[in-house]
């Protein structure tokens, strides 16, 4: 008799894991991409616009509009904003060199901190939050109702058309309105100084001119320009991208403004930093 064969045990039932179980592990990677992604896209957004400045035909009433229209919604909030933000620094640097006991500088210390730092930073942020958002909801909803798509069927193209007029409106309103910012702040300062602190006209004006030098204008104006740029860049990105339909649009508006107050205040301060470096102070 022959001996009967082994009998093998049954294999257990190879499992395929579902997709929900194997979507987290593939879509780490793209969680981890996404803002490089976004952020080279906003680069990528910048040259783009950089570079259809300089394209023909230039659209002239579209730049004249969009200025006037962020002029309109930031000058008298600029104005209102100046006056007790200049009042806070000049009473506040007034103090401090009070107690050193070098109450004859606060003049020139409150003008340098309005110029080189309150001045643009205000202009920006105010640009951000009215015209930025502004623009940002109307390209939002242009996009939702397929108008870019449109125009890119008929070979016009919607950076050209619509995103650089409404970047340079940006960004010529904050240099113009720096220069508001500035002497009305300057102006809210000296007369908190003077009537409040018991400073002295003669004083508060040598302080100034002791310390101050034209480059320090310079580089306010410089920042507004740059920081204009920047708003109208990220209000024109948010806007050319939104998710989700109208919702998205309202998203991606609040998503501006935060996205362009982080930026401001990183680019502040590296600008800033560079500035300090190469411009030695007057009398240095």
């Amino acid at each position: 008799m022959t001996a009967p064969l082994p009998v093998r045990p049954p294999e257990p039932p190879v499992t395929t894991p579902a997709p929900e179980d194997r979507a987290p592990r593939q879509g780490q990677p793209t969680r981890l991409l996404a803002p490089l992604r976004e952020t080279g896209k906003l680069f990528a957004l910048a040259a783009a616009v950089s570079r259809a400045i300089f394209r023909r035909p230039f659209q002239v009433r579209e730049f004249i509009e969009q200025f006037w229209f962020v002029a309109s919604v930031t000058i008298l909030p600029a104005a209102l904003v100046s006056i007790p933000f200049g009042a806070v620094i000049a009473l506040q640097v007034g103090s401090l060199t009070e107690q050193l006991g070098a109450q004859s500088f606060t003049g020139g210390a409150s003008v340098l901190a309005v110029i080189q730092q309150a001045s643009p930073l205000i202009v920006a942020l105010l640009i951000s939050g009215a015209a930025g958002s502004a623009i940002c909801a109307d390209l939002g909803s242009r996009k939702i109702r397929e108008e870019l798509d449109a125009m890119e069927v008929m070979g016009v193209s919607p950076i050209q058309r619509l995103v650089v007029p409404r970047v340079l409106a940006t960004m010529f309103v904050a240099v113009l309105l720096n220069g508001l910012v500035s002497v009305v702040g300057t102006l809210g300062g000296y007369f908190f100084n003077v009537i409040m602190q018991d400073g002295t006209p003669g004083a508060y004006l040598a302080s100034f001119s002791a310390l101050a030098q034209l480059p320090d204008l310079y580089i306010g104006e410089f920042k507004a320009l740059i920081f204009g740029f920047i708003a109208g860049i990220v209000a024109a990105y948010r806007g050319l991208n939104p998710r989700g339909g109208p919702k998205g649009v309202g998203d991606a508006v609040n998503q501006s403004v935060v996205i362009t107050f982080m930026l401001l205040f990183f680019v502040n301060m590296v600008l800033t930093a560079i500035y300090l470096q190469i411009v030695p102070p007057k009398g240095g």
